[in-house]
């Protein structure tokens, strides 16, 4: 009887495991989605990989305006002191223009729901940054 118990939990555990790594792959490419849906008209996630705007490879714990190689950036951004977290990009991807007037994010409205910002948050804190642009 214990084997059978063995053999029925190792089958339980197992089909748990597999099932958090099949949501896991869902979240993550639900945030893939977010991104690109909202964000890769004019960003990459390639480190140095700079478009309309600058790449977002790293972008949390970077202070604002520091992306190298990246020319574009408004006083207002520059002059913010702002380092990127979490909480700074939901209000920042919510409303540029009302977090930082005087940013060049226009026509860019931003994104009013929640969800969708806290997938793109969750994509720009774990995505890996790609190769770098040589």
């Amino acid at each position: 009887m214990p084997d059978s118990w063995t053999r029925t939990a190792a089958i339980c555990l197992l089909s748990i495991g597999m099932f958090q790594a099949a949501l896991a792959d869902d979240v993550t490419s639900a945030a893939e989605l977010a991104f690109n849906n909202h964000c890769r008209e004019c960003h990459m996630i390639d480190r140095g990989d700079n478009r309309v705007g600058p790449s977002l490879c790293g972008i949390i714990g970077r202070k604002a305006g520091s992306e190298a190689g990246f020319g574009n950036y408004s006083a207002a951004v520059k002059d913010s002191g702002i380092v990127w977290d979490a909480a700074n990009i939901d209000q920042w991807i919510k409303n540029p223009n009302g977090f930082l007037p005087g940013n060049n994010m226009n026509p860019f409205p931003g994104v009013d729901d929640a969800a969708q910002r806290r997938l793109i948050i969750a994509y720009l804190s774990s995505a890996t940054c790609g190769k770098p642009i040589n």
